[in-house]
């Protein structure tokens, strides 16, 4: 099964490092997030990368000249101002319509890759995304006026779930991308979704992803994560 790593956005939100090179070359622990990301799959024996790059993708070019492990890596630029959905659709010709696996360049987690897979083909969904729960940032108030009602510390499971990347995706999916304007995570897999053809894979583990360098410095601590289940 063939892994797509959308690797071309620009990361406004991380600018003290993303000026000079793309998200998911930003170094933690002397190897660039991208790496950490691969080896997740790497670990459950999917190594034939497809990475659409985009935003200074030749820094992620220069990266992978040299060989990395046994993965085969192939790099396909998909333009500078593609969306997600764009981006997918550029890589068809490559995915050979067969169900392959998603993710985003710049998000990791311990996620059990084997079960993720085994839970798509059992429940026969067109796709089945990884759903988390991020920590929780800040502290729960209810307020009443101005009196406090409720008052709680921060829980992660204050945080409802969100869409945590590591997708399994039909190649059914391309009837729903449009063009390069086409953004994955809105018309497509809300249509998909409506259809009730979208699964949710729940992980309780870790996961983090780099969106900001509070997110870089959380990474830098918890990066060992990705080795417990």
């Amino acid at each position: 099964m063939k892994v797509v790593i959308l690797a071309g956005g620009y990361g406004t939100r991380l600018s003290e490092y993303t000026k000079t090179i793309p998200k998911p070359m930003v170094m933690i622990k002397n190897k660039p997030l991208i790496y950490y990301v691969m080896k997740i799959y790497a670990k459950y024996g999917y190594k034939d990368f497809y990475i659409a790059l985009g935003y200074k993708g030749n820094v992620i070019k220069n990266y992978f000249k040299k060989r990395v492990h046994d993965w085969n890596v192939n790099l396909i630029e998909t333009g500078k101002n593609t969306m997600t959905g764009g981006r997918l659709k550029r890589l068809r010709q490559l995915l050979n319509d067969e169900t392959f696996l998603l993710t985003y360049g710049d998000g990791v987690s311990n996620v059990n890759i084997k079960k993720l897979v085994n839970f798509h083909k059992k429940n026969k969904k067109l796709v089945t995304l990884t759903a988390v729960r991020p920590p929780a940032r800040f502290g729960a108030l209810k307020l009443k006026g101005d009196k406090v009602k409720y008052f709680k510390e921060k829980s992660k499971l204050d945080e409802g779930w969100i869409n945590g990347g590591f997708f399994v995706m039909e190649p059914e999916i391309f009837k729903y991308i449009k063009n390069d304007k086409t953004i994955l995570e809105r018309y497509p897999l809300e249509k998909i979704c409506k259809l009730k053809k979208l699964g949710a894979f729940k992980h309780n583990g870790f996961w983090q992803c780099m969106d900001t360098l509070r997110d870089k410095k959380l990474l830098e601590k918890n990066i060992h994560k990705l080795n417990h289940h």
